[in-house]
C-alpha cells in the first residue's frame, strides 16, 4: 500500500497585528540576497525575470512540521527552514519540481515592497486550487495563475506584510546546499521507499536507480514530490545510488547505506555541483 499524500497547502488570508508576527530562526542560516544572475548554462536557469503574486502563510502554521506536498517531513530538520515556497497548479509539474530553487522579489507596489531585496526559496509544496473563487477573485492559486505561497518570515523580507497578495517577478535559479544529497530510507519488507533531499544545482530529481551488493542498477519509480520507491529484497546489502537532476547531470553515490542499515535511517552521499 503506498503512503498518504498529507493535506495539500492552503492560502489564508491573514490580518494579523504587526506585533504577533515574530520570527523563531536564524535568517543568516536559510536565506540568501544575492540578485547575481551568473550561472553554468547546465542548469536550467531562467535568465528573464517573468511575472507572478505571492501570499503568505503563519509562521505557527503545523504544515511546516508535516513537509507538505513534496515529502520533505520537518523542514526545518530537513534543512530547508523558512526558506521555503508552495507552488500554484500552473508551476508545481505535478510534483516534479520539488527541491528546484527560485528567486523572487517584489514589483510594482512601492507602498509595501522593500526595495533591493529579493530571496532565494526552495519548492517544498503545493497550493492547491479552490474552485470556489475565479482565479481574479480570490483563487489565487487557481490555473492559469502563477502564484507562489512563502511562510510569513520570507514574504516579509521582500515586502510588508499588508501587502496581502502582492505582485511579484521569479526566476529560476541553480540551488545551493550544504553537505551531500540525502538519502532518507523507509518502508517495510521487500518495499523500500527513499526521501531524497538537499540537492545542489538543478534541484528536482527525474530518475533514481538503486544497487545493492549482489544486484545490477535497479530503476526506482516516483511514488510521490521526491520520494522514489522500488519491491526489491536488498537486506544485508550496502546501497549505492544514481540520481539524475532535471538538466541532464548524473550523480553515483557508491556504498551510500552500510549493509546493516535499517528502516528510518537517513544517508549522505555526493552532492551535484552548485
Amino acid at each position: 500500500m503506498l503512503p498518504t499524500i498529507p493535506t495539500l497547502l492552503q492560502i489564508f488570508v491573514l490580518t494579523l497585528a504587526p506585533e504577533t508576527v515574530t520570527s523563531h530562526y536564524n535568517y543568516n542560516n536559510y536565506y540568501n540576497f544575492s540578485s547575481s544572475s551568473s550561472s553554468p548554462s547546465s542548469a536550467p536557469v531562467q535568465s528573464e525575470w517573468r511575472p507572478a503574486h505571492a501570499t503568505y502563510y503563519a509562521a505557527s502554521d503545523p504544515r511546516d512540521a508535516v513537509g507538505g506536498a513534496c515529502g520533505y517531513g520537518d523542514l526545518v530538520k530537513a534543512g530547508y527552514g523558512q526558506a521555503t515556497v508552495g507552488l500554484s497548479e500552473a508551476l508545481f509539474e505535478r510534483g516534479q519540481i520539488c527541491g528546484a530553487c527560485f528567486e523572487l522579489r517584489c514589483v510594482e507596489d512601492l507602498r509595501w515592497c522593500i526595495p533591493g531585496t529579493s530571496i532565494i526559496v526552495t519548492v517544498t509544496n503545493f497550493c492547491a486550487p479552490n474552485y470556489g473563487f475565479t482565479p481574479d477573485g480570490g483563487g489565487h492559486c487557481n490555473p492559469p495563475n502563477k502564484h507562489f505561497v512563502l511562510p510569513i518570515e520570507a514574504f516579509e523580507k521582500i515586502a510588508i506584510w499588508k501587502a496581502g497578495n502582492m505582485p511579484v517577478q521569479y526566476r529560476r535559479i541553480k540551488c545551493r546546499k550544504e553537505g551531500g544529497v540525502r538519502f532518507a530510507i523507509d518502508g517495510s519488507g521487500i518495499f523500500i521507499s527513499v526521501l531524497i533531499s538537499n540537492v545542489a544545482g538543478a534541484g528536482d530529481i527525474v530518475g533514481v536507480k538503486i544497487k545493492g551488493s549482489r544486484t545490477g542498477w535497479l530503476p526506482m519509480g516516483r511514488n510521490w514530490g521526491q520520494n522514489w520507491h522500488i519491491n526489491a529484497d536488498l537486506k544485508s546489502q550496502p546501497l549505492s545510488f544514481e540520481v539524475t537532476s532535471s538538466d541532464g547531470l548524473t550523480v553515483t553515490s557508491y556504498n551510500v547505506a552500510p549493509k546493516n542499515w535499517s528502516y528510518g535511517q537517513t544517508f549522505e552521499g555526493k552532492q551535484f555541483e552548485s
